[in-house]
């Protein structure tokens, strides 16, 4: 597993982390045990890196992981970034010192830690990414020791670079994949400038670059790629990388043509791709299995990925999805 340092945390990290979302909810179910055996495989497998939400399973995704870290003993070695923000609506009004103070208790509480290792602002509105006072509130929680870093998750490459333009931000989240490369252009330049890590979500288009899926694969009821598809419980980038589903799959056969000539699985050059590009700390498929978690982790071992397959990855961009994805995050 290559290694990575995660910005300004000065942290040591996997390039291919977990991301946990599917632990916690809105991916159908996954028992306790499962979601256990899970963090399981992704560690032994050389992941370092998780990364959780205090509303993934109203704190589920977060207290597993606790139990999990608490199981393995102080000695662990696991970075574990979590988020808030969003168990209120979002209105730049809810960003407060009060609401900062419960939320990262919560997530202490359900961690079972005294100091969390990097909280992010969950995806805010663009008027919370600009506020002066959420930062000094922010730059507060550091100096309490309730939290040792802070970065932002966000939607868009223009939320990036104003939170990237913040001297104590240490990572930005966002959305990077082979059908989303508008990071590439000034997003991932102006955070290696300022030292800041790029963690790297959605890297498989919530499954689409794993070169499975049909027009007959169907999702389960409380899965967000049945029931977020039209964008009507929270963004629509985050489903499938915002990319119709039909549109979508022409573009994934065509990356999967492009991997079968780079070696391992569609999905392993896809995180490879992302886990290789110069400035991501860390990339964070999700996994439901422990031999998915372990498959993930393994695209972290791959061997530099030919200009060839990037020129593909580019003309795949540029002729399916760019005249309606590249406007719009």
């Amino acid at each position: 597993m290559q290694t990575h340092i995660l910005g300004k945390t000065n942290r040591t990290v996997s390039a291919v982390g977990l991301g946990t979302w599917q632990l916690g909810a809105d991916w159908g179910d996954v028992s306790e045990a499962d979601a256990l055996s899970v963090l399981t495989a992704a560690t032994d497998a050389g992941v370092t890196f998780f990364d959780t939400a205090d509303v993934y399973g109203d704190g589920r995704s977060e207290q597993v992981i606790g139990r999990f870290l608490k199981e393995r003993g102080p000695d662990h070695g696991i970075t574990v970034a979590t988020k808030m923000g969003r168990r209120l609506e979002q209105l730049q009004e809810n960003y407060v010192m009060e609401n900062f103070r419960a939320w990262t208790d919560r997530s202490r509480k359900n961690l079972g830690v005294d100091t969390l290792d990097l909280v992010q602002l969950h995806c805010p509105p663009t008027a919370v990414v600009t506020s002066d006072k959420v930062y000094d509130a922010l730059d507060t929680l550091v100096a309490e020791g309730s939290i040792a870093n802070y970065g932002l998750s966000v939607e868009t490459c223009a939320q990036a670079l104003a939170a990237i333009a913040r001297p104590n931000v240490a990572t930005i989240q966002i959305i990077l994949n082979a059908f989303r490369l508008k990071p590439l252009e000034e997003v991932l330049p102006a955070a290696r400038a300022a030292g800041v890590g790029i963690i790297a979500r959605v890297p498989l288009a919530s499954g689409l670059l794993s070169g499975k899926y049909t027009a007959a694969t169907t999702f389960a009821e409380n899965d967000h790629r049945n029931f977020n598809r039209d964008g009507s419980h929270f963004d629509v980038g985050e489903t499938f990388s915002g990319v119709n589903y039909a549109v979508g799959l022409e573009a994934a056969d065509k990356f999967s043509a492009l991997a079968a000539e780079a070696g391992g699985t569609t999905a392993q050059a896809a995180l490879a791709w992302v886990a290789q590009l110069d400035g991501v700390s860390s990339v964070i498929p999700g996994a439901r299995s422990t031999d998915q978690a372990a498959t993930n982790a393994a695209a972290g071992a791959m061997p530099p990925l030919s200009a060839r397959f990037n020129d593909g990855v580019q003309d795949i961009y540029d002729s399916l999805l760019r005249a309606d994805i590249h406007p719009r995050w």
